[in-house]
């Protein structure tokens, strides 16, 4: 079969009802953060640390000055960092639509290149992230003419009453395993505990598997082809050994202020509780490096500007959507390219 670029005429043609609706969803949205007082701002993607996840991954460049000396910088996988300096100076209620771009994805749902909504509100609890998201995904509907979010077979009604429920809650309903029970008081995990569980589920566990890499097959497998059918999901406190941005939860150290939103199935968003502590912080960024190290041979440096900044930010909660996720099941695209006005590479599809 020949292969039909994104740019053909007739391939646009197809493509470009999705398109609209794509801009009719993002003006839509825009028009709900100026009425609920946040501003817009638009953070430079070139800095200095990509961002200190073990498992994104980023585009690396040289910034060469007037001295002719070349500076390893990277394109952001979040505009996190800044954003949270923007906090420390004094603003309250921001969004930005930014450019973001992480290695190593790409398939239906990923693009090395894409657009995140990412919004942070000061002096608020995280649980009006979840507020946030409801009342978006009802707008991205509308905005798209559609009653339903879909995916495929898969449909969402944004319209319903979201489901939350908290991660361990999830873990025994969908795969029967007792998470919390992995952990010590302070969230420390025990591999060998939670192994045996999945081994005892049916479910391959190999020699060099972590505790995090045992978590994530599960999630994935077991966890999250059952969430947001029918209607969105909250997949709420996460435990705190993978929430590295995010405050512990008052009360249980094991868990913390982090949720994703899943809708057909699909993760559209990661919210926290922001972590402000500037020492915390550094220790955790600290071990998500040395497991990259140990995973793929490489570490990106530490904002060490953010760290500094995090001693005057205030009490906030933060969240980032993959926008173009939100168009695609909008408007029942089949790929993220399809929502994607000029996609990378090619952007050839089969026909």
């Amino acid at each position: 079969m020949s292969e039909t670029p994104w740019w053909n005429a007739a391939r646009h043609a197809d493509r470009r009802p999705a398109l609209l609706a794509r801009n009719r969803i993002q003006s839509a949205l825009r028009r709900w953060f100026d009425d609920d007082g946040f501003t817009e701002v638009d953070p430079c993607a070139l800095q200095a640390s990509p961002g200190n996840e073990t498992h994104l991954h980023a585009f690396a460049t040289d910034a060469i000055g007037n001295d002719g000396v070349a500076r390893r910088m990277y394109l952001h996988t979040s505009p996190e960092f800044a954003m949270k300096k923007l906090l420390a100076a004094g603003e309250a209620r921001i969004f930005a639509f930014a450019h973001v771009w992480r290695n190593r994805e790409s398939g239906a749902r990923h693009s090395p290149e894409f657009t995140m909504l990412e919004w942070y509100r000061v002096g608020q609890d995280y649980t009006a992230l979840m507020a946030d998201c409801a009342s978006l995904l009802r707008l991205a509907a509308k905005a798209a003419g559609s009653p339903v979010l879909r995916r495929g077979t898969a449909v969402c009604d944004p319209f319903a009453e979201f489901e939350r429920l908290s991660v361990a809650e999830a873990f025994q309903r969908h795969a029967g395993l007792d998470l919390l029970a992995t952990m010590d008081a302070d969230g420390r995990p025990d591999r060998e505990a939670l192994a045996a569980q999945v081994m005892a589920a049916g479910m391959r566990v190999d020699a060099g598997d972590t505790w995090s890499d045992l978590l994530s097959a599960v999630l994935v497998q077991r966890v999250e082809p059952h969430l947001g059918h029918g209607r969105a999901t909250i997949l709420d406190r996460y435990p705190a050994h993978e929430a590295a941005l995010a405050r512990r939860c008052p009360g249980d150290a094991r868990v913390a202020e982090r949720f994703e939103l899943y809708a057909c199935g699909v993760e559209l968003a990661n919210g926290f509780g922001e972590l402000t502590d500037p020492v915390e912080q550094r220790a955790r960024f600290v071990a998500e490096m040395d497991e990259k190290q140990r995973l793929y041979g490489e570490r990106y440096p530490l904002d060490e500007e953010l760290l500094a900044a995090l001693a005057h930010m205030p009490p906030a909660s933060g969240i980032a959507l993959g926008f173009d996720r939100l168009a695609m099941l909008a408007t029942g695209a089949a790929r993220i390219d399809d929502v994607i006005w000029a996609p990378v590479g090619t952007g050839a599809v089969r026909g």
